[in-house]
């Protein structure tokens, strides 16, 4: 049975060394999710791959199936999933092309369906959410990081905001204070929907440019995909000595 799935996002659409066995088309109670599931093996090792956004990277991420995707990978057995985002960097170390294993985060976003537990309920049920990401899957993580011989920053507060735009100077200044190193849009409700279920779940992120305000001029998307094409290929890295493990 295969236990780990990877979630693809923006620069992950198809995942380096992933040979796909079967697609696997799923309903959920939710609908459908952002893709079917890709069955395979990285590196040798099985594998689960979902790209958030779609095949086609068509699907923005307010529009994004967060109920549908969790509850297909656990419905697939998964019980640990592995979310590639790619973020703005805020504080100094955030620059961009790096590796970021967050361990705290702030949902900005709104308009979501963000619960499992909303209607037909026997009782109110509240989750734990003190540590959002998995401690042993974050730590897993780094440590694949440094098999790899790669430079992967252990810790940050992950912002998330609604999107598709991205943020103004001075919302990425109001981020700032409130102690957020990276912004992004797909941090939530995946992680809060991932501890619904049960599923272990860390998030690794990509800094794909500096955040409105830190730099002169505008951002582009030649600089962001320039940044991302770096980030990804040391991910792809990473992950091989992840499945390793």
């Amino acid at each position: 049975m295969t236990n780990l799935a990877i979630i693809g996002g923006t620069g992950l659409a198809r995942l380096a060394g992933f040979d796909a066995d079967r697609r696997e088309t799923v309903e959920t109670p939710w609908g459908a999710p952002s893709a079917p599931l890709a069955h395979g093996n990285l590196n040798g090792h099985p594998v689960i791959f979902l790209p958030r956004h779609g095949d086609g990277h068509t699907i923005p991420p307010h529009r994004i199936n967060y109920r549908a995707n969790l509850w297909a990978l656990q419905q697939a057995g998964v019980s640990a999933v592995v979310a590639v985002a790619a973020v703005g960097g805020i504080t100094r170390t955030m620059e961009p092309a790096r590796i970021v294993i967050p361990d705290q985060l702030i949902d900005y976003s709104y308009g979501r369906s963000h619960t499992y537990f909303e209607d037909d309920l026997d009782h109110v049920t509240h989750i734990d959410f003190t540590e959002p990401y998995t401690r042993k899957l974050r730590e897993r993580l780094l440590a694949a990081g440094r098999d790899a011989w790669l430079t992967v920053l252990d810790g940050g507060v992950y912002g998330c905001t609604q999107g598709p735009r991205l943020e103004t100077p001075a919302e990425i200044r109001r981020l700032e204070r409130d102690g957020c190193d990276l912004v992004g849009m797909t941090g939530m409700p995946e992680a809060a929907l991932a501890r619904e279920l049960g599923l272990d779940y860390a998030c690794c992120a990509v800094v794909a440019n500096w955040a409105a305000g830190k730099t002169a001029g505008e951002i582009t998307m030649a600089e962001i995909e320039a940044n991302l094409n770096r980030g990804m290929a040391d991910v792809a890295k990473l992950l091989e000595h992840l499945v390793k493990a």
